[in-house]
């Protein structure tokens, strides 16, 4: 018998019974879906079970000085980083936006790679511009930036001049290259 998936409205009820603190919204036909980082875990893996089996991209927004959240993102406002899951259903073509926020000093999520093993990537380039820390990640190193690179660009608080960070790496010759 093949596999029928669930509607979204039955996921998302499933969602909110299984993890506390859930938030649901919809904006021109996309819904996007707040979870508190202790239940981010648990609803990445509600998801994929009822048939969002596709991560898309894992991105980060620094709120930094945010004023004015838009509507339906209200509790934007007093966390310093939003972690955002894009994810899709391969079946039914749906697509569900979710969002963890988190703060510092040591923002730290956990790994969606046993869940999904293309988080890996997507995690490391999360951790290397923004620093959000994924906990259970098997290779969390830089992606981006050098080794050496001490800061985390993409931060609102990063200036825009640098640090002096391009004076700290040996300069490589076309000869050496």
């Amino acid at each position: 018998m093949p596999f029928t998936p669930p509607a979204v409205d039955d996921v998302l009820a499933a969602l909110t019974n299984r993890c506390a603190g859930v938030t649901v919204s919809e904006f021109r036909g996309q819904t996007r879906v707040v979870v508190p980082v202790e239940s981010c875990f648990d609803a990445l893996a509600c998801l994929k079970e009822r048939g969002f089996d596709l991560l898309v991209d894992v991105s980060c927004v620094d709120y930094l000085d945010y004023r004015d959240p838009p509507m339906q993102m209200a509790g934007c406002a007093g966390h310093r980083y939003g972690l955002v899951y894009l994810l899709a259903s391969t079946t039914t073509n749906q697509r569900l936006t979710l969002r963890v926020f988190v703060d510092d000093p040591e923002p730290t999520v956990p790994s969606a790679v046993p869940l999904w093993e293309a988080a890996n990537w997507l995690e490391r380039e999360v951790w290397d511009l923004f620093g959000i820390r994924f906990a259970g990640h098997p290779d969390l190193r830089r992606l981006v930036m050098p080794e050496e690179f001490a800061a985390h660009p993409l931060r609102k608080d990063y200036p825009l001049q640098g640090r002096g960070e391009r004076h700290n790496f040996p300069v490589i010759t076309r000869d050496h290259s």
